[in-house]
């Protein structure tokens, strides 16, 4: 990643643009989650339904802390787990825009395991972290195939090679037991050692 690119994302988000950054997993469409007219062109540019909620990435537990409602037993799977391919759902506060989580009063946040993705988290705040890719459409692995597939040739991208990665894990800890949504690399037994040993 050349240090021009990365000032000129931090630049891009704080006037409101979006940007191609890498994960631990696939790369993801970045925007800043408190502009509201951002999150709307991360759906437009996706063509990704407005029902649908955006996950959101952060760079620490306690940024979490300032956007949902972390229980003990988030604390857990947090420190257990983060950075790295797992999804949390937790309820929502309402310090983020409804047009984040679709109205809904819920959540879903991570802390991904890559150098790029943390610095950039730690230097400008929480991201919607959803795939770059079109809505239903194959993540592809580099960026220049994803602005050929997002029709966006001059969306900024920060580069880290090929990121073939499958999707994170989802699991929604709003509920009285924890609910796997989505199965990925984090597997459900792991996860249910940590619930049953701690």
């Amino acid at each position: 990643m050349k240090k021009h690119d990365f000032t000129a994302a931090l630049q891009t988000l704080k006037a409101g643009g979006l940007v191609i950054y890498p994960t631990d997993t696939q790369y993801a469409l970045g925007a800043d989650i408190y502009n509201e007219t951002a999150v709307r062109n991360v759906f437009d540019v996706k063509k990704r339904p407005y029902s649908v909620p955006l996950p959101v990435a952060v760079a620490s537990i306690p940024v979490i802390e300032t956007i949902a409602m972390m229980t003990p037993l988030a604390h857990t799977i947090c420190q257990r787990f983060f950075p790295g391919s797992l999804t949390i759902i937790l309820q929502k506060k309402s310090t983020v825009p409804k047009i984040v989580s679709s109205g809904q009063d819920t959540i879903a946040v991570r802390i991904p395991n890559n150098p790029i993705a943390f610095q950039l988290l730690s230097q400008f705040g929480p991201l919607t972290v959803t795939s770059a890719n079109l809505h239903h459409e194959k993540t592809l692995e580099v960026i220049s195939d994803i602005r050929m597939q997002l029709g966006t040739p001059d969306l900024l991208g920060l580069e880290n090679g090929p990121l073939p990665g499958l999707p994170s894990t989802i699991v929604d800890l709003t509920g009285p037991a924890p609910r796997v949504v989505r199965k990925g690399p984090i597997t459900e037994s792991e996860l249910m050692d940590v619930l049953t040993h701690g």
